[in-house]
């Protein structure tokens, strides 16, 4: 059972229990170590939930913005960490739904057995309203957000770190390792992320720029994607009429099934500024038409609907700061003037494994890291992998996790 901060201490395992204010102990394990966590990042409602070797720290920062940063620690209760693994979700989505699903066999759990301490950073969007984001939650905002937690850990922990992303996450993470000089920033992992495009996809990414900017321009400050509500119905009421056209005939209808396997196969086909930088999809799978929209053949190759319904259903608002978007494709068309990575900065290592069927074989960035100077640089792509595949995937252990 989850246990919130404030109950009987009695509660608490003496095991490892460490006094604030000095760098963790190699006997700190567990509760103990996740003791010196939450005393180390100030106040909010801390729950902690145990499990089978392992126990989580789930902590809202009360810092006084109109939503917090949530930070959620993974600890090993039978080993101390060699290291810590900050884990920064896609746009949209959460440490929980991003790295902590499936539940049994997820990216976190794996990290963990490796013997590092998991440290997820949920952006404030999640805990937010539309009406608590604002023009400013761009791409900076949220790596000053993640440059609080760490400074903070690392003061108390004084262990080596590496920055896991994936999606906007990952930029994130390369962003970050850009404005980080600390000798500790061993390793960037960055799953199916975009650098700067060239050519006509550099021109494409400059357009998407401008319809964000253009969405601030007129107050429309966060977006609610509709992927929760489609997932859900998908898994509710497969057999039930969507209100999407049906495209062999727009006078019929999609499924509720049918149309949650469309969008998640083939969301470069949806309309959206920034659906077009998937060569296929979130998810890899097929989808062919029938007779009528019931007859409709589709599957999903790697990742169960219930493990898509599953990620987003322990979402929060689910929401996407327009100014982040506008970021993200500011660094797709190679815009300094907007927004920029100093890729030439980044000096830890780069382990950068993109999807096939997700953001594809766009190595550009990497090679403007390799030409900074770092010749410790990884790019793969995972044959037949979708988008949200790297993270989610039944056999993304084998596939991509053994990459890094």
């Amino acid at each position: 059972m989850a246990r919130q901060h404030g109950e009987a201490e009695a509660g608490r395992p003496a095991q490892g229990s460490v006094p604030a204010g000095r760098p963790a102990d190699p006997a700190d394990t567990g509760v103990g170590l996740l003791t010196l966590v939450e005393r180390t990042l100030g106040t909010g409602t801390a729950v902690y939930v145990p499990g089978d070797g392992w126990i989580r720290l789930t902590l809202p920062l009360d810092d006084g913005g109109t939503a917090p940063v949530t930070v959620d620690v993974v600890a090993d209760t039978r080993r101390t960490p060699r290291g810590i693994a900050y884990l920064l979700p896609g746009a949209g989505l959460s440490f929980c739904s991003g790295f902590f699903t499936p539940s049994d066999l997820n990216l976190a759990h794996r990290l963990r057995r490796e013997g590092l301490l998991v440290v997820g950073v949920t952006p404030r969007e999640d805990a937010a309203t539309a009406d608590d984001i604002g023009p400013d939650r761009g791409l900076a905002a949220h790596r000053r957000d993640l440059a609080a937690v760490v400074e903070a850990l690392d003061g108390a922990l004084g262990l080596p770190y590496q920055y896991v992303g994936h999606s906007a996450g990952a930029l994130l993470a390369l962003d970050a390792a850009a404005h980080d000089d600390s000798p500790r920033l061993t390793r960037v992992v960055a799953l199916d992320t975009t650098g700067p495009y060239s050519g006509d996809l550099a021109v494409r990414a400059a357009q998407t720029r401008d319809a964000y900017e253009d969405r601030l321009a007129e107050g429309a400050y966060a977006t609610d994607p509709g992927l929760t509500a489609l997932i859900a119905r998908a898994a509710t009421d497969p057999a039930g009429p969507s209100e999407v056209p049906w495209p062999p005939d727009p006078a019929l209808r999609f499924t509720n099934a049918g149309l949650a396997h469309f969008a998640l196969v083939r969301t470069s086909l949806l309309p959206g500024p920034a659906n077009w930088i998937y060569t296929q999809g979130h998810a890899a799978g097929s989808y062919d038409f029938g007779a009528t929209p019931a007859k409709d053949r589709f599957d999903l190759t790697h990742t169960p609907l219930a493990t898509w319904h599953a990620a987003v259903g322990s979402l929060g608002s689910g929401l996407v700061p327009t100014a982040l978007m506008r970021d993200l494709a500011a660094v797709w068309a190679g815009d300094e003037k907007t927004y920029a990575i100093d890729w030439e900065r980044i000096s830890a290592e780069v382990v950068w494994i993109n999807a096939e069927l997700g953001r594809g074989d766009h190595a550009r960035g990497p090679r403007l890291i390799r030409a900074g100077g770092n010749g410790r640089v990884r790019f793969a792509v995972v044959p037949g992998y979708g988008h949200g595949d790297p993270v989610w995937s039944r056999t993304a252990a084998a596939d991509v996790w053994s990459l890094l």
